[in-house]
Order: C-alpha cells, then sequence, then structure tokens
C-alpha cells in the first residue's frame, strides 16, 4: 500500500510540475506579446526632444495636417505631408480656444516643430489643411516617420451650430 501511494504522489506531481510550465509558458506569450504591440503615444515636440532613441519603434503620434505640404501619387499611392505640433494636453487646447484654433495656429505657426509623414496606401478623404491626424507607424534613421496607420478628424466638421441658434432666439 506504500508503494503506490508514493506512485500516485510521483504522477500527482509530475502532472502539477507539468501545468505549472504551461501556465509559466502562457503567462510568457502574453507578456512578450503585449510589449511588442506596445505603442507610445506622443506630439511632435515629444518625438523631436528624443530624437534618435526612438527609431525603429512602434509609435503614435498626433500633429496638425499642413495642407501645403500634401504630395499624393495616385499610381504609387504614395502619400507624403508633414505635421505640426499639437500641445497633448486638453486644458492647454481649452486654453488655445478649443481644437479648430490649436490646429489653425499650429498649421500657421511657422516656429512649430514639423515632422515628415510618409504612408503608402489610399488618400483619406479628411486629409485636409489643418485636420488633426493620429498616426502609428515608426520613426526611420532619415528622421521621417513612416505611417502604417492615419486617423484624421477634420475639427470644422464636428463644430456645433449652438451660437447660430442662441442669437435666433431659439
Amino acid at each position: 500500500m506504500k508503494n503506490s501511494l508514493k506512485t500516485g504522489l510521483k504522477g500527482r506531481g509530475k502532472f502539477i510540475i507539468g501545468g505549472g510550465l504551461i501556465m509559466a509558458a502562457i503567462i510568457y506569450l502574453i507578456v512578450s506579446a503585449t510589449q511588442a504591440n506596445a505603442e507610445y503615444f506622443m506630439t511632435v515636440n515629444e518625438l523631436k526632444a528624443k530624437g534618435n532613441t526612438l527609431v525603429g519603434q512602434s509609435l503614435r503620434i498626433s500633429g496638425a495636417v499642413i495642407g501645403t505640404t500634401i504630395s499624393y501619387n495616385p499610381n504609387t499611392m504614395d502619400l507624403t505631408f508633414d505635421i505640426a505640433h499639437v500641445p497633448g494636453d486638453n486644458a492647454a487646447i481649452e486654453m488655445g480656444g478649443g481644437l479648430a484654433a490649436v490646429l489653425h495656429t499650429a498649421v500657421t505657426d511657422p516656429t512649430r516643430a514639423r515632422l515628415t509623414i510618409v504612408y503608402n496606401g489610399p488618400k483619406p478623404d479628411l486629409l485636409r489643411d489643418e485636420a488633426q491626424a493620429i498616426i502609428t507607424g515608426h520613426l526611420g534613421d532619415d528622421g521621417i516617420f513612416y505611417a502604417d496607420e492615419l486617423l484624421l478628424k477634420c475639427p470644422t466638421k464636428y463644430q456645433e451650430a449652438v451660437p447660430s441658434q442662441v442669437s435666433n432666439g431659439n
């Protein structure tokens, strides 16, 4: 009876060790996948300040599209444009008069930090002057940001008509 008890404990021990190894492998895969897909969200100023330390890393940046720099080749689907720094802090945006005013100031201020974006794909309909761009991609050795994904928001499209309603007395 003593031998059968020892055999049963050895079998359970192997099962527990095997289960622990499987759990450790699963946890390792989850952690490594999460770190590999982590993206930093930053402004143009933050990206410029960190410089070459971020080359090749997956990043997400935000800025104002400078309309005069938009260049698109429909045959190759190569799109190039510049973005200007926009503060990432909502309080700073509100103090600047709202998103539309901050985007306009960013585009018209020649002293603002700028970054060239290169993207290969269809030209988004909302890509225009003073649009807010949120771009996922990586910074190249050449200082150009190579985009994998473009998200655009045109603030004038979303402005409410409340002032005209108020002035009409409605």
